[in-house]
């Protein structure tokens, strides 16, 4: 008889899972969020999810919702146009004022996610998902009852992938999609050429892929002349990087391409020799850094080749911003170089104590190439480097080194994006010796508007962005263990309200996504949980 209560109480157990209050505090944490008193919600096999008949974005999100009620619980539900009693709804509020906005209304009656637009309740279904337990063959989950009230702090919230490097297949980057959008961050950056490799098809210069796409060798210790001998090749078709931003925007997720340019081409110019202020020969190098050779600053070819690859990438690219580099570009050879002295007089540049006549010049190519850009009724985006020319204040610009470069860009006036390399650059070999919580809370103790910022100048901080630069990250497996779980600690520094923010709590509630990412078999790092 003991057996058989225990046994019949097991059994019970497995019927109905109860969350516990807690579940609703996930990542990123809410603005406004409180729990209410009556009888949870319950979701079981006669639940059904409502959305207005006709809306194609609010049945995705219905899809993509009963698909993650499926993966975690094993309960399948069905959408639903009638009203019904214990129903999660899905709506449209046009009262929520701001544009990712959401709120979620759950008593024991129904359970509604109401948004500004769909792309907010795309946010609250999100939400729903990180309350949900992860235990497949339960018969219901009884969710508390709780009023929330959410939107993000910031509307940029990115993430860098570099493709240049080393490649990632069409399926990889679709795989950092879905964590991007598990963790509420709305852009990928993609970073699609380098020095070591042209990773996407421009059908007006077909030697990028056949000749850039390609290297002999990597490599493999930093500081040393050991190389792997082994090929790095891949590229993206046309057609498979419409898919790709077919695929993240029906996640809500707007995919920023990035040619880098004049500097970081030797790729480019290993193709086509010509745009070069040498003439070559030139090859795509094995070893990673900075290089002399860049695009000829003074060559007419040079600058239509840049405006003729931006013109099929933004064909590609429906996205607002197109990232156009501009980092780490050496002036040396355009010192030397004839063309190149040549434009700087017919511009008329000279030497001042900000910026050289070199550096004025990169400027000048620069909004020659922002021309196009503007055609299209897109914005360039550059790294801080083109501070050390005189761009136009409508350029967005993304702050690497440090908290000085972002301080410098927003007092004069630029929307700025910071991305501080060490704490930011998730790939960034030293500050990944880092382990346990000292190692994630570099990352979630950043303060985006630095307090030496001017009031007045506060809001041009619009975002901020992770990266991982893959000179030394060759396989997907380690992408993602070095984007794991940081990218939850820079998802809660994007979205929430910095006087929310506390890191003992913030691991606490971290803790309850590492069941999502065993179930969905996410490399992550492990010891940042531990003590």
């Amino acid at each position: 008889m003991r057996n058989l209560l225990l046994s019949t109480l097991l059994w019970l157990s497995v019927l109905t899972v109860t969350a516990q209050n807690g579940v609703w505090l996930s990542v990123p944490r809410p603005q406004k969020i409180n729990l209410l008193k009556g009888n949870p919600f319950v979701i079981d096999q006669t639940t059904t999810i409502r959305v207005a008949a006709n809306d194609s974005n609010m049945e995705r999100n219905a899809r993509f919702l009963l698909q993650d009620i499926s993966q975690l619980t094993g309960l399948r539900l069905k959408t639903c146009a009638a009203m019904k009693l214990r129903q999660i709804v899905l709506s449209i509020d046009k009262n929520i004022g701001h544009p990712e906005g959401y709120t979620i209304m759950a008593d024991s009656r129904c359970l509604t996610i109401a948004g500004s637009t769909p792309e907010a309740v795309f946010h609250g279904v999100q939400r729903l998902v990180k309350a949900l337990p992860v235990k497949t063959g339960i018969k219901s989950v009884s969710l508390p009852a709780v009023s929330i009230d959410d939107y993000p702090r910031f509307a940029y919230r990115g993430f860098l992938l570099d493709v240049g490097r080393h490649f990632f297949t069409v399926d990889d980057v679709k795989r950092i999609i879905d964590i991007l959008a598990l963790h509420q961050v709305n852009y990928l950056h993609w970073h699609l050429t380098e020095d070591q490799g042209w990773r996407i098809e421009i059908k007006k210069y077909p030697l990028l892929t056949q000749i850039g796409a390609r290297r002999d060798s990597t490599l493999s210790i930093p500081y040393t002349q050991i190389y792997d001998h082994e090929p790095v090749t891949g590229y993206y078709t046309q057609q498979e990087a419409h898919d790709i931003v077919k695929y993240a925007a029906d996640r809500y997720i707007t995919v920023i391409p990035e040619i880098d340019l004049p500097g970081h081409m030797l790729a480019a110019l290993a193709s086509y020799p010509e745009l070069g202020c040498t003439g070559g020969p030139y090859s795509v190098p094995a070893r990673f850094g900075v290089f002399e050779d860049v695009l000829c600053g003074g060559n007419p070819r040079a600058l239509q080749f840049a405006k003729d690859v931006l013109t099929e990438v933004m064909d590609i690219f429906p996205s607002p911003y197109i990232h156009i580099g501009g980092d780490e570009c050496p002036k040396t050879r355009w010192k030397d170089c004839p063309k190149c002295q040549a434009r700087i007089k017919e511009l008329g540049l000279t030497d001042n104590p900000g910026h050289t006549k070199e550096n004025q010049l990169q400027t000048a190519f620069m909004a020659d190439v922002e021309q196009v850009i503007k055609e299209r009724g897109r914005k360039m985006m550059g790294w801080e480097e083109i501070l050390d020319g005189t761009p136009e204040k409508t350029n967005i610009v993304m702050a690497w080194t440090g908290y000085m470069s972002a301080l410098r860009s927003a007092q004069e006036g630029f929307p700025t994006i910071i991305c501080p390399m060490q704490n930011f650059y998730f790939s960034n070999r030293g500050y990944n010796l880092l382990k346990g919580r000292d190692g994630i809370q570099r990352v979630y103790d950043v303060e985006p508007v630095a307090p030496a910022l001017k009031p007045d100048k506060q809001r041009n901080i619009i975002g901020v962005e992770a990266c991982v630069w893959t000179e030394w990250v060759k396989d997907m497996a380690t992408v993602e263990w070095q984007m794991l779980p940081k990218i939850a600690a820079v998802s809660e520094v994007g979205w929430s309200d910095k006087y929310n923010k506390d890191f003992d709590a913030f691991m606490r509630r971290l803790s309850r996504l590492r069941p999502l990412y065993d179930l969905r078999q996410y490399r992550y790092r492990t010891d940042y949980f531990e003590p």
